[in-house]
């Protein structure tokens, strides 16, 4: 067997990797399902009536791959059996309190047992305890992070999201964060605990930076969000199209074929494209551009901008996109036969490593398919040898990666790398990334190098440095990295163990490879927009939910060549794509088989999908609420008369109307019913949790105030980083670097003086207007 660059086939990264699987819901299986998709051994624990979840459509794909063993943990013999097998496995996945198998110790037992142990866990929100029941919620946890208030609307109120896209994340993040264990329990021979959360995964999602001087305005200036370079415009046939003009190169290429270039000289602009997102600039310049697409047709103006060079695409719904000839050629597609549902049509893994590819070998298995087959795992033998780890290294100490990212998904790979303890360099042109100071929350923890790779020496000087590397990250367009001759085939020359992950818009292999591409370009394509809007508007997310996905799921397949290296393996090209990533991001909703449920859609300034299940305003505040409508009439909310979902809505209105937010939260906390304050993002830096665990670490600004940076993005119990993660100045660690890598202080002095290389200084960031 070869990979399609002709290579002889590796063994998969995590063959021998034996899981245990005791979640249900969405994010457990997932985190689960990326391991088992790459070749661990899974085996999916359920108690006689079955994960809960099996009727849902995304349980056919979160447990591909995995065997069914039923376990009863009310039967000492099954009790017994289970504790077997964790003292058995290398993984065991766990996630809230809730379930089966949530009072069963075994876990805590077992690790005595099988100190090479690596327990994730799961929990709905940060640590248990969080609201009643502590059930997995992506709306609870978008309420109680801050997150629903940050949503551009019509009224400013707090908006829902109308799919579960977070725990989606909060999938792929744990099992990043478990391959990360994996590697460094390769040098200690020890296991650990592994805590990735709801809230964790709403810190990877969103750059929270919180300024505690500045006042938190409303979002009220509508679903297209602030930016009127960067939003959706209806056109005179009535269809919308995405215009993506996020840097200023393509914001004046779009202004010369709409013909608005004179916006640029209008006084309250002077030429600063920056102008335009300010209040007192947006809305005018946004109806001048509306007013200028409905004069033509989608057709029409895609055509024209799409010569231009200038990011465009129209909106379609998620069936559209998922049957796009796009999707195709990248594998984002995969089809299964299903022995319970037939054929089931899902995305594929997203994550593709050219030598050691994602295996689909089974589908999600029936409910105990495998409790009599399964074979007895051996207990692992105690290692050779144990490292103690650094203190405060973080487990990826002694791992070095080459940063070439711009923008987002790149470099936020890099930081959620360093993060892992990694030691990131950001490697910029001598003029620095245009987007760093907007972007800043995406190149924390990275040291940074500024070089001229199109120059003969910097191109020389930047190979030298990937002797030294262990993997390399861009996301540069399709076939940019060849011309500058450092693509794959160039790397491994120097360095064979080389790993070089690229992000791409498109993925690679087709005519439209090479277009530029930006999140919310693959938020209109996907469906996104269109399912967020539902009957209204279509609504433009205020998070990068394709770039922070996708840069979750390049720290996932780094990680996973890097193991695969680890046991003997070679190095290998490991690639991703926004279009491969929005169809993960919508997995369960755009999942298809026969009888399947329709997947929600949202609508005006979305406030959840019934009335038992989204937002409440209270006399000083909102709440999320997430039950069940008899459940409300227990509680005393409600009397047990209504006729209709909307009288329900209506009454419910009116009582919580009533109650401040805290007595509305107390009184169904105590009957039971999971509800949570929506928070400002203010409150969030006094939360006492937040602070006990440092959740949020304060940062100087060049003002010389304090803002608050995410601090920690998951949390491991023997080998956590005790860093701040800040941004580097352009060409900062300039020298350092190259010392590092060898070179002479001749030969870093002759670098400089050609401008070859830059050194500069400390970055003191500074407040800019959101770009979204």
């Amino acid at each position: 067997m070869s990979d399609p660059a002709g290579n002889p086939r590796q063994s998969r990264p995590l063959d021998g990797i034996r899981v245990l699987d005791l979640t249900s819901g969405i994010a457990g299986p997932i985190a689960a399902m990326h391991l088992a998709d790459f070749g661990a051994d899974v085996l999916k624990i359920e108690p006689p009536a079955g994960d809960p979840d099996r009727s849902r459509p995304g349980f056919a794909m979160w447990n591909r791959n995995k065997r069914s063993v039923v376990i009863d943990p009310a039967d000492a013999e099954d009790r017994a059996r289970l504790e077997e097998f964790i003292g058995c496995a290398d993984v065991l996945v766990t996630s809230g309190t809730e379930g089966p198998f949530a009072r069963i110790r075994a876990p805590e037992r077992a690790r005595a047992g099988n100190p090479g142990l690596v327990h994730l866990h799961l929990p709905a929100f940060l640590r248990d305890h969080r609201w009643a029941g502590d059930g997995e919620s992506a709306g609870l946890v978008w309420a109680l992070s801050g997150m629903c208030f940050r949503q551009s609307s019509f009224d400013g109120t707090p908006v829902d999201n109308a799919f579960p896209w977070v725990l989606y994340l909060q999938g792929a993040w744990a099992a990043a964060a478990a391959t990360a264990a994996l590697i460094e329990r390769h040098t200690s021979g020890e296991g650990q605990l592994v805590t990735a959360g709801g809230l964790h995964a709403t810190m990877v999602a969103y750059a929270y930076l919180i300024d505690p001087s500045v006042p938190e305005v409303p979002a009220n200036y509508g679903p297209g969000g602030l930016n009127p370079m960067y939003t959706r415009y209806q056109c005179a046939d009535g269809r919308w199209i995405l215009l993506a003009t996020l840097t200023s190169k393509f914001q004046r290429q779009a202004l010369e074929v709409l013909g608005l270039t004179d916006i640029l000289a209008d006084e309250r602009v002077g030429d600063d494209l920056e102008t335009f997102r300010l209040p007192v600039n947006r809305t005018w310049i946004r109806r001048r551009l509306a007013n200028r697409f409905a004069t033509r047709t989608s057709a029409e103006w895609l055509d024209a901008l799409g010569k231009a060079d200038v990011p465009v695409g129209p909106l379609l719904e998620r069936d559209d996109w998922f049957d796009s000839p796009l999707l195709g050629p990248i594998g984002a597609r995969l089809e299964i036969d299903d022995p319970e549902r037939g054929r089931v049509v899902m995305p594929a893994s997203p994550v593709n490593l050219t030598g050691t590819p994602a295996d689909i070998r089974r589908p999600a298995p029936r409910l105990g398919e495998h409790t009599e087959s399964v074979e007895h795992w051996a207990p692992r033998p105690e290692p050779a040898r144990r490292l103690d780890a650094v203190s405060g290294s973080g487990p990826l100490a002694g791992v070095r990666v080459l940063d070439l990212g711009t923008v987002l998904a790149g470099p936020f790979t890099g930081t959620l790398l360093a993060d892992l303890g990694a030691d990131v360099i950001k490697v910029e042109i001598p003029a620095g990334d245009d987007f760093r100071h907007r972007g800043m929350p995406y190149i924390r923890g990275q040291r940074c190098i500024a070089i001229d790779l199109k120059s003969p020496d910097g191109h020389a000087a930047f190979l030298r440095l990937a002797e030294t590397a262990d993997v390399v990250v861009d996301n540069y367009r399709a076939g940019v990295l060849a011309r500058l001759k450092i693509d794959y085939e160039h790397l491994r020359e120097v360095n064979p163990d080389i790993i070089s992950l690229s992000i791409t818009g498109y993925g690679e292999g087709h005519a439209f490879s090479a277009q530029p591409a930006f999140d919310p370009l693959l938020q209109a394509l996907s469906g996104m927009m269109t399912a967020q809007g539902g009957d209204s508007e279509p609504v433009m997310g205020i998070v990068g939910i394709n770039d922070v996905e996708s840069a979750a799921l390049s720290v996932l397949g780094s990680l996973l060549a890097l193991f695969h290296r680890l046991r003997g393996g070679r190095g290998q090209r490991v690639w991703l794509s926004l279009a491969g990533t929005s169809t993960y991001s919508q997995c369960e909703e755009i999942i298809r088989m026969e009888g399947r449920t329709p997947a929600g859609v949202g609508g005006r300034d979305f406030r959840g999908p019934g009335p038992a299940d989204c937002f409440y305003e209270t006399k000083d505040g909102w709440i999320r609420i997430q039950t069940r409508e008899d459940a409300l009439i227990g509680a005393g909310i409600l009397d047990g008369n209504h006729a209709s979902n909307d009288d329900l809505g209506i009454r419910l209105t009116a009582s919580f109307l009533a109650l401040t937010r805290d007595e509305a939260i107390s009184k169904l906390d105590a009957a039971g019913i999971p509800a949570v304050p929506a928070r400002r993002q203010r409150e969030l830096i006094e939360d006492p949790e937040y602070k006990a665990l440092n959740v949020f670490d304060p940062m100087d600004t060049a003002d010389g105030k304090h803002i608050f940076v995410p601090g920690r993005y998951t949390r491991f119990s023997r080998s956590q980083h005790d860093r701040v993660l800040t941004p580097p100045g352009v060409g900062e660690h300039s020298t350092d670097v190259l010392r590092e890598a060898g070179f002479s202080e001749e030969e870093i002095t002759a670098l400089l003086d050609a401008n070859v290389v830059r050194q500069g200084i400390p970055m003191r960031y500074r407040t800019l207007t959101a770009y979204r």
